[in-house]
């Protein structure tokens, strides 16, 4: 969900952003990503959205793009809370460096 909070993508995109934000350690196969996007779709994380015509000008037909959706950008801003509380927990055991200032 974090690939598309800020901005619609398709799914190609989706995968390619993941590997980004993960510096390469997460590289979706084409299965495992669509099953994925699929699912969250099922659940109303995300949305299968139109492109108007003159954005799709240089894009390919078939490519379906997806949007975070209100409910989607809760759970993941929630998830989000829980995994900056929990790294405040391992940098109190001193299993992560304090937090730098900068």
């Amino acid at each position: 969900m974090l690939a598309i909070a800020d901005g619609d993508r398709h799914g190609y995109g989706i995968g390619k952003e993941i590997e980004a934000q993960t510096g390469g350690a997460v590289r979706l196969g084409p299965a495992t990503l669509y099953r994925t996007i699929k699912q969250l779709v099922i659940d109303g994380f995300i949305a299968e959205i139109s492109r108007d015509r003159e954005q799709e000008s240089d894009d390919d037909e078939r490519r379906r793009y997806y949007r975070l959706t209100p409910h989607g950008r809760e759970i993941a801003a929630a998830e989000a809370r829980r995994l900056a509380d929990l790294v405040v927990v391992a940098r109190a055991r001193r299993l992560l460096p304090a937090a730098s200032l900068v």
